[in-house]
């Protein structure tokens, strides 16, 4: 084991090993043991942006493992055509499309309304769904997409769904981020800041931003696992490592080009969250984790993220979504 350890760690912090799939295959003799097969029955998952790669590859792990899967996407006929293909490939799957845009606040407000009066408990809500735009654009609200997306939808998502997650009993939350937040620390960003406002639209950099609202949801998770210490909620952030899938062949063509040959296939890169929501292993307050172990959060070099940025950013973003008057709620020990 110890062996293994130290290998492990050099696979992280090789990157290439460790993101592509060298990294899984070599960690699978000696990674944690699978969930039993029945894991998930009798139990409801929830998954955004489930219509494509990774999303849908865990709608269908679910699936297998016995659970109830609600398979949320933004477009209504894909969402239905995947689940569908999901129950045809799976016997007994117990699928159930949802439709609702992630980056639309008051979309996700009516949706989880609406689950709320179609289902008595949540065990397992993965926040997945995710954009990587070329040029700046703006939800219904006014929002920049990729911080609507990544971190202000999910973040309205859980809160809406709280009471849902509590009745389960033993729930469990993923925020899945990625490898690139290591590239953007949390600093003090101003309203446009957040919101990528105020550059010429030839400035917007699709893959910065990303980065960015990646890593500000490692922090929401950190955020929401302090919160719910107390309660059967455990909360997680994830990153998959790099996966063939159409978001990066549209997003990042010539990475994908590169590295086509290493990419780890959807199921790969659902791996983790899966596993997550269905043994739910101890992860401190708001872990992030990455084939089935923890990782840190920045790397050697790297300062911690500073307090009072962190307080300032969850302020912003309960004042955006009307969630809270501030972050309080958040940074109680």
């Amino acid at each position: 084991m110890k062996i293994a350890g130290v290998l492990d760690v050099a696979l992280d912090r090789s990157v290439v090993l460790g993101y592509t799939n060298i990294g899984s295959r070599a960690r699978r003799l000696w990674w944690p043991a699978d969930p039993p097969p029945d894991a998930m029955a009798g139990k409801r998952v929830v998954v955004t942006g489930a219509t494509a790669g990774i999303g849908r590859a865990m709608a269908a792990s679910f699936a297998r493992l016995g659970a109830a899967v609600h398979l949320l996407g933004r477009d209504e006929a894909k969402a239905e055509r995947c689940a569908g293909e999901i129950r045809a490939a799976v016997p007994g799957a117990q699928v159930t499309e949802e439709h609702c845009d992630v980056a639309d606040l008051d979309a996700v407000r009516a949706w989880a309304d609406n689950l709320a009066g179609r289902v008595d408990a949540v065990r397992g809500l993965v926040h997945n769904a995710g954009v990587m735009p070329k040029e700046r654009g703006e939800t219904a609200q006014g929002h920049e997409i990729q911080f609507a997306t990544h971190v202000l939808g999910p973040h309205l998502m859980t809160e809406s769904l709280l009471g849902l997650l509590r009745a389960a009993g033993d729930a469990a939350v993923v925020f899945m981020s990625s490898g690139g937040m290591y590239t953007a620390p949390l600093k003090r960003w101003s309203a446009d800041e957040l919101e990528s406002r105020g550059d010429a639209p030839a400035d917007y950099d699709g893959v910065r931003v990303y980065a960015r609202t990646k890593r500000m949801q490692v922090v929401l998770a950190q955020a929401w696992a302090r919160r719910l210490a107390t309660t059967g909620v455990r909360v997680y952030s994830a990153h998959p490592g790099w996966v063939e899938t159409p978001g990066v062949a549209e997003a990042l063509p010539g990475f994908r080009r590169l590295t086509r040959p290493l990419l780890r296939d959807a199921t790969d890169g659902a791996d983790t969250p899966v596993w997550l929501v269905a043994t739910r292993p101890d992860s401190g307050r708001g872990g992030f984790w990455h084939d089935r172990a923890l990782r840190p959060t920045t790397f050697g070099w790297q300062r911690g993220t500073d307090a009072h940025a962190v307080a300032a950013f969850l302020d912003a973003v309960c004042q955006i979504t009307g969630t809270a008057s501030d972050s309080s709620e958040f940074r109680r020990a």
